[in-house]
């Protein structure tokens, strides 16, 4: 039971600290099925021949309705987001340069997942087109765009998590986090 003087730990402070490597794992996973899902649809359509509406992944195969939902695809980009800002406090040094790198453009993924979405619920559409679109959709079609953007959100969030693990003992005493195997080590040996 915790004394009254020595308050738990919130939530963000605890997937931040103790359980920061847990809860990167676990995001890390649902990101990688996420662009996995982007890659065997670009896949579909590259090696196979599919028709881009029939190219829909491994999970829109058998519910094509996960393709087609804009509020599906803005609700991911918005917990992505959330994600990557709950977990920034666990990152310092050049992993939090990283980290913040995916942020930022994550952010961006956002924002065009908003324009897509306030399109599909309203009816207005940006450019005159047919279907709602994004921004820089105008100029690239959506499988790849949608590729890239979940290509250039990935790559530097696993480059933070790797470097994160390597983190210097100054990092480590900045974010509390025990990611690191020197950090478990310390803690194995504190323990014992």
């Amino acid at each position: 039971m915790a004394s009254l003087d020595s308050p738990r730990p919130g939530l963000l402070a605890s997937l931040n600290g103790k359980y920061h490597r847990a809860a990167l794992t676990v995001f890390a996973l649902i990101v990688l099925a996420h662009w996995a899902e982007h890659l065997v649809q670009a896949f579909q359509i590259y090696v196979l021949g599919w028709k881009t509406p029939d190219a829909r992944g491994v999970l829109g195969i058998p519910f094509p309705e996960l393709i087609s939902s804009e509020w599906l695809h803005y609700g991911y980009a918005i917990v992505m987001l959330i994600a990557l800002f709950a977990l920034r406090k666990g990152f310092a040094g050049r992993s939090r340069q990283w980290w913040n790198l995916a942020l930022g453009l994550q952010f961006w993924h956002h924002i065009e997942h908003l324009l897509l979405l306030v399109q599909a619920q309203t009816g207005w559409r940006l450019g005159g087109g047919t279907a709602p679109s994004s921004i820089i959709q105008l100029f690239i079609p959506r499988v790849e765009l949608h590729l890239f953007y979940n290509t250039i959100v990935t790559i530097p969030m696993i480059i933070a998590m790797l470097v994160h693990r390597k983190a210097s003992a100054a990092e480590r005493e900045l974010t509390g986090c025990t990611c690191s195997p020197e950090s478990r080590r310390e803690l194995a040996t504190t323990a014992s």
